[in-house]
């Protein structure tokens, strides 16, 4: 049998060393895509490769730990199929409890009936709280004013949690139902993960600027002329995040700070990351618009911006040779010296990746993952 391209020789499977403890799985909804444990063992990351499970028959999937790996005293644990879109569910749709085992070797029996599609369904109850900040927030250094948006965590009322808080640019396709383009229905993403109890975040939304968005999401001169994202980073940098903070409850240093967004957004994103590194140290990097800005510099000199991570993604069928653009850009962001021993990169290429809004709102919640929970 073929699973993904890879033959599996399902009549001379080994014999498993129970002197280990096998996590062993059966469900008969297989659809090839790689399944993961995540647990108490690995801060409930969903996509860990070093906790892939290997397929032994045709409905069947064990993991084996370390015979020295160290235990909780009680190993809690999920399935997924790479994120919390994925995650198993009950027959009939439901959440399921966290699974868990006293064992530390043998062989521990599972079965999941189905998994989580496209989302769905999520429960009303997790949605973020959204909150206008005001139809017309003042931009001093352009002159204008823009609808800005918070998204707070659903029980946010009722705790005295501190957040991390994400600056995500084209608000008008983040949740709204009637977007012209659709929406990343980031609201959605963030109810399933709060139900799983992870993913409590801040997301602060600013609108673009209609028929002036190319030039405000552009920094100096590009093939679209000189741009005025220099000033609109000032905005975010300046105004923006000191009113987030003094009227929120935020975890205010750069490692809880991101910035991000898609095609023009992800490319002025870039520049805020870059040229604000003390400010941002999360970047959520989504299909950039380089061809823009073909000469982008990677030049910083801000000390004490270690730990900085920027998730990168392309979808293969994008236009603009997408996919080849943002490899390069990895490829000089890891030469350059405030990169290569400061920064951590996750490249994400999805081979049907389309540049839409639904392909970016498959991707959000493991690119907040990955930023900011792993």
């Amino acid at each position: 049998m073929k699973v993904n391209n890879t033959t599996i020789d399902f009549q001379n499977k080994k014999v498993p060393n129970t002197n280990s403890l096998i996590i062993e799985l059966k469900t008969d909804d297989i659809d090839g895509r790689p399944i993961y444990i995540a647990g108490n063992f690995n801060n409930w990351s969903t996509q860990d490769e070093n906790y892939k499970l290997e397929q032994i028959s045709e409905n069947t999937y064990q993991f084996k730990f370390n015979i020295d790996h160290t235990f909780p005293d009680l190993l809690l644990y999920k399935f997924t199929k790479g994120d919390w879109s994925a995650v198993e569910i009950g027959e009939n749709e439901e959440i399921t409890e966290n699974r868990s085992t006293a064992l530390k070797s043998g062989i521990q029996k599972e079965y999941v009936p189905k998994w989580r599609r496209n989302w769905l369904p999520y429960k009303p109850n997790f949605l973020p709280q959204v909150v206008l900040l005001s139809d017309e927030f003042e931009i001093p250094q352009l002159n204008t004013t823009r609808k800005v948006w918070a998204l707070l965590p659903h029980d946010y009322d009722h705790t005295t949690e501190h957040y991390p808080v994400l600056y995500l640019q084209d608000a008008q396709n983040l949740f709204h139902g009637n977007a012209a383009y659709g929406n990343w229905e980031i609201d959605k993403k963030l109810a399933v993960m709060a139900e799983y109890k992870i993913g409590k975040i801040i997301v602060v939304a600013v609108e673009h600027a209609d028929g002036d968005r190319l030039t405000e999401y552009s920094v100096g001169k590009t093939v679209l002329g000189k741009g005025q994202g220099k000033k609109y980073i000032r905005f975010l940098t300046e105004t923006l995040k000191p009113y987030v903070d003094q009227n929120f409850r935020t975890k205010k240093d750069r490692k809880h700070t991101g910035i991000g967004g898609s095609a023009m957004g992800a490319l002025i994103s870039i520049f805020s990351g870059l040229r604000n590194p003390e400010v941002f140290g999360r970047l959520m990097i989504f299909s950039p618009s380089l061809w823009v800005a073909p000469q982008l510099k990677i030049d910083v000199e801000v000390e004490n911006t270690d730990d900085t991570k920027i998730y990168l993604y392309a979808g293969a069928e994008e236009r603009e040779n997408m996919v080849d653009h943002v490899q390069k850009f990895r490829e000089r962001l890891l030469q350059s010296e405030f990169v290569k021993s400061k920064m951590e990169i996750n490249l994400s290429i999805n081979k049907n990746g389309e540049h839409n809004e639904s392909y970016w709102s498959d991707e959000f919640p493991k690119a907040i993952e990955w930023l900011f929970f792993r």
